[in-house]
């Protein structure tokens, strides 16, 4: 059998994932997680009723933590102080872990972190990893300032920190905007974005778990940051035509000037959800590529089929109930 890894989070779409992945590889699975859900067969479940909580015994015998447990960029978020609320898991409660693990003795801790840290918008040319930092709303504050904690405590205690900073991940069991995408065009829905060229870039689920495994196991990877995605970046509207397709309905676009759409955005109060969709959000993964020698394992189509198929099955699933 393969080292020990522990998985913060692993009862989430990311971490069930990553927790087969794993174990397919050998490795045995520790699920951190709360304690009232449930992780994959296979994995060893470890329970914390918060971040704030973690121990040195939770991580005794790992050869890496990888930390995807996080308070998620919601919406509407009703928080009074939601800053504060952010910092309170991505920051402390990440630190929490690190201090935790390391203790513990294990090496390696990777962080999964998002391009919200650094953007939600790409300046015209595809973020790099050495790109400075400007994160707009509190979520992504809350993952850079977890960043730069993170390879401080690194820099100073010798725990082995990688990070890893995806885009929009998708994949089957995908929630959020995608799914709110993938509901649209197989309703039919007509989609304002006909006239949205924006590129965007994705990251499959299968593509993403097969770089924090091995980021969790490279010597090479230590004190890296890397952006990962698919690397082929549609245009919004190519998106949703592509979803269309592997969903068997023509997705239904009308072509609104973007200008309109922001001017529609100011006057409903829905401005950052138009920005959203009206602005280019590439990364560049090339880096992870050349240190590591990683490539996505899944293409693009492939990666859009897959999710239609599993949209299809669950859809179907639940109208025979």
């Amino acid at each position: 059998m393969n080292a020990r890894i522990a998985v913060t989070g692993a009862n989430g779409f990311v971490g069930r994932a990553l927790s087969r992945l794993l174990l397919s590889q050998g490795s045995e699975v520790v699920g951190i997680v709360r304690p009232d859900v449930m992780c994959e067969p296979g994995v060893v479940t470890r329970t914390l009723d918060s971040l704030s909580t973690a121990t040195p015994d939770v991580f005794q015998g790992c050869a890496a933590v990888i930390h995807l447990a996080a308070r998620v960029h919601v919406m509407h978020d009703d928080a009074v102080d939601p800053l504060a609320a952010f910092r309170e898991v991505n920051v402390a409660g990440a630190l929490q872990v690190a201090q935790a693990a390391l203790i513990a003795g294990v090496p390696r801790f990777v962080f999964v972190s998002s391009i919200k840290a650094l953007a939600d918008s790409d300046r015209g040319h595809p973020l790099k990893e050495t790109d400075e930092r400007h994160p707009l709303d509190p979520y992504g504050v809350s993952k850079a300032e977890a960043e730069i904690a993170l390879q401080d405590f690194g820099n100073r205690t010798g725990l082995e920190v990688v990070i890893v900073r995806p885009p929009l991940v998708y994949g089957p069991e995908v929630r959020a905007n995608f799914l709110s995408l993938a509901n649209a065009v197989a309703k039919g829905l007509p989609l304002p974005i006909g006239a949205v060229h924006a590129r965007r870039s994705l990251c499959f689920i299968d593509n993403l778990t097969s770089a924090i495994a091995l980021c969790a196991t490279d010597s090479r990877a230590v004190g890296e940051v890397f952006h990962v995605s698919d690397g082929d970046d549609p245009s919004v509207a190519d998106l949703a035509r592509a979803l269309g397709r592997h969903l068997g309905r023509p997705a239904r676009l009308l072509s609104i000037p973007v200008a309109l759409l922001r001017l529609a955005g100011r006057l409903t109060g829905r401005l950052p959800q138009v920005e959203r969709l009206t602005d280019s959000l590439q990364v560049d993964s090339t880096h992870i590529r050349a240190v590591l020698g990683w490539t996505p394992p899944v293409a693009l189509d492939a990666g859009l089929a897959a999710t239609a198929a599993w949209y299809r099955s669950s859809t179907n699933d639940q109208s025979r109930r």
